[in-house]
This record gives structure tokens, sequence and C-alpha cells, in this order.
């Protein structure tokens, strides 16, 4: 019994320790490497990765298909870019497109625009094959007032230089959608647009908008170009509107002004009638006063109302005279 306990013990310590061994030296992917002409060290190569926590199937694999595409790419440097975050494959891959297609590309600008967070295999297909960027609508005004809608094709080829530090796709369609507004507004009419659209293509291919981006604008293209809104009409309805309730806010104005105007006015008449009133009152006391102290005789009185009577009948006579005369003048009345 306790030979059988050995020999279990021994059999599983030798099912560890091949699994540590094949974990530590992958012979299958050391094998591959051999027959694909791939020099290899076990120790010093494939064992060295694990310590290193690097997979070495990352690494030997795509080290496989450089190898048989004729490129020559140290195992140091692809080590290198997987450790700092990099797709080594994607990156072999890309070079093994551009050499094929002739562009000239260095593992080390692969590897700086794939650490750059770019697809650099995506790029390399962008440059070998244009790409069609649409843009969204695009509305402008010419300078008769009519606006003036249109979409563009945006043909690109990846500039393989500028992919690091260069503006992408979105930096395109803004100064695109910028140029077709600017020459849809020094248009006269909105008839000369509609007429040739493409002089829109044309002036807006020639400003450079390309520069400092990560493509090369090959041509664009007018997809579709519309009439809009009468936007100058709109602008001059609105400016009416506008003008007018300022007139009524200012007439508003005036008139709440004459209103206090005749307010303070009627106030001032109450007043100076009062003040009359309250004169007119006093003239009793004053006459009875001048009685007392001997100023006026009863005979001074006498004269004084006979002269008031005789201004008030000259008074009512002229306004009975003025009613006839006017009465006379129209008779219809």
């Amino acid at each position: 019994m306790p030979e059988a306990l050995l020999y279990i013990a021994i059999l599983f310590a030798i099912i560890i320790f091949l699994s540590l061994f094949t974990y530590f030296v992958p012979v299958g992917l050391w094998i591959t490497a051999y027959f694909a002409g791939v020099k290899v060290g076990i120790f010093r190569d494939l064992v060295g990765m694990r310590l290193r926590k690097v997979p070495p199937g990352a690494i030997v694999r795509p080290k496989i298909s450089a190898e048989k595409a004729g490129l020559e790419v140290l195992l140091e440097r692809m080590e290198a870019h997987y450790l700092a975050g990099g797709n080594v494959d994607a990156v072999i891959l890309a070079l093994i497109s551009a050499d094929k297609a002739n562009i000239e590309l260095t593992f080390e600008r692969a590897a700086a625009i794939d650490l750059a967070g770019r697809d650099v295999l995506e790029a390399v297909k962008v440059s070998v094959n244009p790409k069609v960027i649409n843009t969204p609508l695009i509305a402008a005004v010419a300078k008769d007032g009519i606006q003036v809608k249109a979409t563009a094709r945006v043909t690109v080829r990846a500039n393989i230089d500028r992919l690091v530090g260069g503006a992408g796709e979105e930096t395109i369609i803004a100064r695109v959608g910028e140029g077709v507004v600017t020459t849809v507004g020094s248009a006269d009419t909105h008839k000369q647009v509609l007429e040739n659209p493409d002089s829109i293509s044309k002036t807006v291919l020639g400003k450079g908008l390309d520069s400092g981006t990560a493509f090369e604008i090959l041509s664009i293209d007018i997809a579709d170009v519309d009439v809009g809104d009468n936007i100058g009409a709109k602008l001059q309805t609105e400016q009416a509107e506008a003008d007018l309730k300022i007139a009524q806010a200012k007439a508003e104005e005036r008139r709440a002004m004459a209103q206090a105007r005749e307010q303070e006015m009627r106030a001032l008449v109450e007043e100076m009638s009062a003040r009359v009133k309250e004169a007119e009152a006093e003239v009793p006391r004053a006459i009875a006063e001048a009685f007392r102290t001997g100023n006026l005789g009863i005979m001074d009185y006498y004269r004084m109302r006979n002269i008031q009577s005789d201004t008030e009948m000259r008074t009512a006579i002229s306004e009975t005279g003025e009613g006839e005369s006017g009465d006379d003048r129209n008779p219809g009345a």
C-alpha cells in the first residue's frame, strides 16, 4: 500500500513538472518556428518571455508572418512594443500590407501610430484604397438671402507621415462645411450655386483643407444641393416686427406721460379752484370787518353791489348774443 501511494505521488510530481515545463517552454511553438525558418531560442527567448510575462505566441507568430513576407523585425522590438501596450499583430500586418503596396513604412513609425491610438492596419488600407467621407447636411445663405442646403462626399487618402499628431475625420468634415458655407455666401444669387455646384467643390478643394490632418483630400464632390428658406425675407420680417414693437412701446410711453401730465394739470386746477373758493369765502368776512372798522359805508357797499349786478348782466347779455349769432350762422342746428 505505501508503495502504491509513492507511485501516485511520483506520478503527480511528473505531471506537475511536465505542466510547468510545457508552460515555461512552449515546445510546440518552438517546433513551429523552427520549421518556418525562424530562429528562436528556447531558454533565451521563449522562457525569457514567460518570465517577463509576455505570451510567446503573441510575439513568435507575428515574427513568423513577417519572416515569410520577407521582413526582418527583431524580437526585442516586438516584445518592447507589446510591453508598451501595443498590438504587435496589427503592426506586423500593417508592415506586410505596406510592403506589398510599395508604401514606405518602418516598424518604429507603425509602432508609434499604433501607440497613438490609431488603427495602423486601417490607415495602410486607406492609404492604398481611398476612403469616402459623407458630410452631414450643410446649410448656407447666398447674398440674395436664399438658403442653400448641400451635402458633399470627400474622398481622402491616409497620409502615413502625418498619422501621428494629425487631425482626424471630424476636422476634415468641419473644414469642408466651413468652405461650403463661405463659397455659397460669396455667391450673388442662389441660382448661381444651383447652376454650377461644381464651383463649390473646386473652390473648397483649392483651399488646402487637408493641411495638418492625417489625410490627403483627393476630391470633393457635391452629392446633393437644394433650396431652403428665404432667410433674408425672414430676417426683414423679424426686424419689421421688432421695429413695430419698439414703436408701440414708445407710443405707450408717450401716452402714459400725457396721462400723467393731464392728471397733474387736473390736480393743479382743483387746487387753484379750492384756493379761489377759499378766497371768496374770505370776502364776506372782509366786508364785515370793513363795516366794523368804518372803512366801508353802507352807500359804498350798495355801489359795489350795483357794479357786480351790472357786470353779471352784461356778461349774461354777451353770452346770449354769442348764442344767437351762432344760431344765425347755423340755422339748421
